[in-house]
């Protein structure tokens, strides 16, 4: 096949000019989402005026009487309000291996309590914090492995700190009035075996429930492995659950305290830790109802008159659910419109 000769070859070939380069297009979320975005924004807001329809007498006669208290032990027990947000804050980054913004972290704590008192279980401060952790990067299964492990660590912190009060303070714990019995404890045993039971029924019923939640688990022993291998976050995790149960049991003593309660507050702390561990586990908005009405009957048991006990619980609740919800509502909203969650 005979070669084309250099010499006859066309002239060089046309450069192509470039045309201006293309307007890159912004991104617009679609109109249905762009309606959810505004939807959650605002839905913590609606669940604040329904709450307050709701509940509207508990937070007056509350405020009425914290009106008449001693300021000073009130602003103590707003300080350990502060406090308890930033142990929260504390104990999820105990359970990250990654080191997340404090700012932000904290911000997301005090917004997750409003979702707390809004919804059971501790259902909406969880999704808060599975928002967030998405947010900084985290996997969805390392982030569910970091809820699990905050909600296991936290009743063992508090188990251990009770029974390090009891062993430091026998002499004013009454066995006989505050142990359960009868129905009590029939109730208390059922609970826990009818949730064990429907557990295993829908993990091994359910394929399609059971390859995550084994995957979950699997997740959640090699980040328990490489946390307890850091002292910083076994300090952050353990220490912070520990903390967090006294800080709230010391609210109700400073409350009480400005009332005039006539408890300690070894006995304040002692009643709080035996009512929230007995029916802590009692599927209520933030653990308010159950929480709340075995805490005044422990203080009762101790020696506190029913109105001051009562009285304490309530601004106990104003304070760490009533005052804080609007603000933790609208930083809530501020974080899902910055889509931080």
């Amino acid at each position: 096949m005979p070669l084309l000769p250099l010499e006859d070859l066309p002239g060089p070939l046309p450069v192509s000019t470039p045309g201006p380069a293309p307007v890159p297009v912004p991104f617009r979320l679609p109109a249905a989402a762009r309606l959810a975005t505004k939807v959650l924004t605002l839905l913590p807001l609606l669940l604040i005026a329904v709450w307050a329809a709701v509940d509207w007498h508990a937070m007056y006669d509350g405020t009425t009487r914290l009106a008449s208290a001693d300021p000073w032990w009130l602003l103590a027990a707003l300080f350990f309000t502060c406090l308890g947000w930033g142990t929260a804050a504390l104990v999820r980054q105990g359970a990250v291996p990654e080191r997340l913004p404090t700012g932000l972290l904290i911000a997301s704590q005090f917004a997750a309590g409003a979702a707390n008192h809004a919804l059971p279980a501790s259902i909406g401060a969880h999704a808060v914090t599975l928002r967030f952790l998405q947010g900084r990067g985290i996997p969805l299964a390392r982030a569910t492995a970091s809820l699990a492990l905050y909600s296991l660590v936290r009743p063992i912190a508090k188990t251990f700190v009770l029974l390090v009060f009891l062993v430091s303070f026998p002499e004013i714990l009454q066995f006989g009035q505050l142990a359960p019995r009868g129905w009590s404890l029939l109730l208390a045993f059922g609970g826990l075996a009818t949730a064990l039971t429907t557990a295993t029924v829908l993990l091994t019923a359910v394929p399609r429930l059971r390859r995550p939640a084994l995957r979950c688990v699997r997740t959640a022993l090699t980040d328990v492995r490489q946390l307890h291998t850091m002292p910083s976050r076994i300090l952050a995790l353990w220490g912070g659950a520990a903390a967090a149960p006294v800080l709230q049991a010391t609210v109700i003593f400073s409350v009480g305290a400005s009332l005039g309660m006539p408890l300690s507050w070894a006995q304040v702390v002692l009643a709080f830790l035996a009512a929230s561990t007995a029916v802590g586990a009692v599927p209520a908005p933030g653990g308010i109802g159950p929480v709340d009405a075995a805490t005044v009957f422990t203080m009762v048991a101790f020696g506190a008159p029913m109105d001051l006990a009562t009285a304490s619980v309530i601004g106990y609740r104003v304070l760490t659910v009533w005052l804080p919800l609007l603000p933790g509502a609208l930083m809530l909203s501020a974080l899902v419109h910055r889509k931080v969650l």
